[in-house]
């Protein structure tokens, strides 16, 4: 279906374009960084901002601005009717236990992974995650067999428009190398990211299939970089990950 236009409502549009810049790394911004970060004018973003105070999505206390809870009801409306994360929540939670590490699942939205269903265990990320949690799709395991499975150009599209910055010494950064790692992911059929998100986090991700072949989502297990664990937490994650993704596929429409 083609939407005119004139069909559009600009301001919620832009409404909806102040509430994205926030994130975990702005959860409290000024007027002048909200315009920065959305492309907008200060005056247009001071309206949008101190309309969302006013309808109860944002606090201001003079100077700076931050979401309140009220925002949570625009996602987990989405989340409460989404089929998934019910269909993946009790394979999380039995795989994670069986391995006492945390696992997750997460979809591809543009250049970021939205996480909608985890199971945590042992603590070794400095950030929270949870259903709703965003996190570049460039340098993380889910997000590169997302983006592995997609054809050629449009993950290499995805990649170029997205920030791509350097979260530690080793995060691959430049379009050429992750798409290389790309072709291997798929061609493996998991990925394995080393430090690239976080100095210290391993991580092993599958991407999980429908019944019609399409990737719809991925699991993914996180594990602190240590030799001993890394040198056996392949063979020890991907069997049981690859038995969740056959699992999967055959409730998965």
């Amino acid at each position: 279906m083609t939407i005119s236009e004139r069909d559009i409502m600009g301001g919620l549009a832009k409404g909806l374009a102040v509430i994205e810049t926030f994130s975990v790394e702005r959860p409290r911004q000024s007027i002048a960084e909200v315009a920065a970060a959305c492309g907008l004018d200060r005056a247009t973003a001071r309206r949008c901002l101190l309309t969302l105070a006013k309808q109860g999505y944002a606090d201001y206390d003079g100077k700076f601005f931050t979401l309140t809870p009220r925002v949570l009801r625009l996602g987990t409306a989405c989340l409460a009717t989404m089929p998934l994360p019910q269909l993946v929540q009790p394979a999380l939670d039995r795989i994670s236990d069986a391995l006492g590490e945390s696992s997750s699942v997460s979809i591809l939205d543009g250049g970021e992974i939205v996480y909608i269903a985890r199971a945590a265990q042992k603590k070794v990320m400095s950030i929270a995650l949870m259903p709703g949690s965003r996190l570049p799709a460039f340098c993380t395991s889910m997000g590169r067999v997302m983006l592995a499975a997609l054809p050629e150009a449009a993950a290499e599209a995805i990649l170029t428009a997205a920030p791509r910055p350097a979260r530690t010494p080793l995060t691959l950064t430049e379009v050429p190398a992750i798409m290389a790692e790309l072709a291997r992911v798929g061609r493996q059929g998991y990925a394995v990211i080393d430090q690239e998100v976080e100095l210290g986090l391993c991580s092993i991700a599958v991407p999980l299939i429908n019944a019609r072949g399409g990737v719809v989502a991925a699991l993914n297990f996180g594990f602190a970089a240590l030799p001993e664990v890394q040198a056996t937490a392949t063979a020890q994650h991907l069997p049981l990950m690859l038995q969740v993704q056959a699992d999967m596929q055959r409730v998965l429409r």
